[in-house]
C-alpha cells in the first residue's frame, strides 16, 4: 500500500535539540545577568550539559549566586520554555520537506511543554509545509506519546489509515508504540549528537528502518 501521510517528530528529527538547549540557556543567562547581575550562567550551564548532566542544571548554577540575589528555579524554567528559540532546520530536513510537499499529506506529532513546542514550530517555519500539528500537551496527558490518540486523530483528519502512514522520530522509548500498534511504518532518526542517539531500540515497538538523515528517505517508504 502506498504511503500517503508522513508524520514527523520535531526534536532531533527536524533540527538538533541541543541547539534549543543552547538557545534556552542563552535566554536564561541574559535574564539572570539583567535582573541579578550574574554574567556567567550560560558558560556554567552549557558546560554541565556537555558533561551529561540533566534535570538539575539550573539548581547547580544557582548555588554560585548569593542567597539574597538568586532567582527561583521556576522563574528560570519559565524563561527557558517561553523564549523564542534560535534554531534552524537541518539542511537535509528542509530539502526533504521541499521534496515531499504537495505529493504527501504532512503532519507533526510532538510532546513537550506547549509553549516550547509551539515556539519551535514557529521558529522552524514548519507551517510552510505541514498542515496538521498535534502538540500533545494541548490535549492533555492521555495524548502524550506513547498514546495512540494523536495518530488516530491524524488518520481521521486525512482520511488514511495503517500502512498508508509513516512516523519519523528519534526516541525509541516512546515514539513508535502508537504508530506501530496502528500498523504504520516507523522510521527512527538517529542523528549524530541527538539526545537519544545511543539508546537501544525498544523490543516491543522496533522501527522498520533506522536513518541518520533524510537523504534517500523516499526510497525506504512503501
Amino acid at each position: 500500500m502506498r504511503t500517503r501521510l508522513i508524520v514527523l517528530d520535531v526534536d532531533d528529527t527536524l533540527y538538533l535539540e541541543c541547539d534549543y538547549v543552547r538557545s534556552g540557556f542563552r535566554a536564561v543567562s541574559d535574564y539572570v545577568d539583567q535582573e541579578f547581575g550574574f554574567g556567567g550562567f550560560y558558560d556554567h550551564a552549557w558546560e554541565s550539559f556537555l558533561a551529561g548532566r540533566r534535570g538539575n542544571i539550573f539548581d547547580e548554577v544557582l548555588t554560585m549566586l548569593p542567597d539574597d540575589r538568586r532567582p527561583s528555579v521556576p522563574d528560570l524554567v519559565a524563561v527557558y520554555r517561553n523564549h523564542r528559540p534560535d534554531i534552524t532546520l537541518c539542511p537535509d530536513a528542509r530539502a526533504f520537506l521541499d521534496e515531499v510537499a504537495g505529493d504527501f499529506h504532512l503532519g507533526v506529532v510532538t510532546d513537550g511543554p506547549v509553549a516550547s513546542q509551539r515556539n519551535k514550530i514557529e521558529a522552524l517555519g514548519l507551517d510552510r509545509w505541514v498542515t496538521e500539528f498535534v502538540v500533545t500537551g494541548e490535549h492533555g496527558p492521555t495524548w502524550h506519546k506513547p498514546s495512540l490518540l494523536p495518530f488516530r486523530h491524524l488518520e481521521e483528519a486525512f482520511g488514511v489509515h495503517g500502512a498508508e502512514c509513516v512516523y519519523i522520530a528519534d526516541n525509541p522509548h516512546k515514539d513508535f508504540v502508537g504508530p506501530t500498534e496502528l500498523g504504520w511504518q516507523a522510521v527512527r532518526m538517529v542523528r549524530p549528537f541527538g539526545l537519544h542517539a545511543e539508546a537501544d531500540d525498544a523490543e516491543s515497538s522496533r522501527p522498520d528502518a533506522r536513518v541518520d538523515g533524510f537523504g534517500g528517505m523516499l526510497d525506504i517508504l512503501h
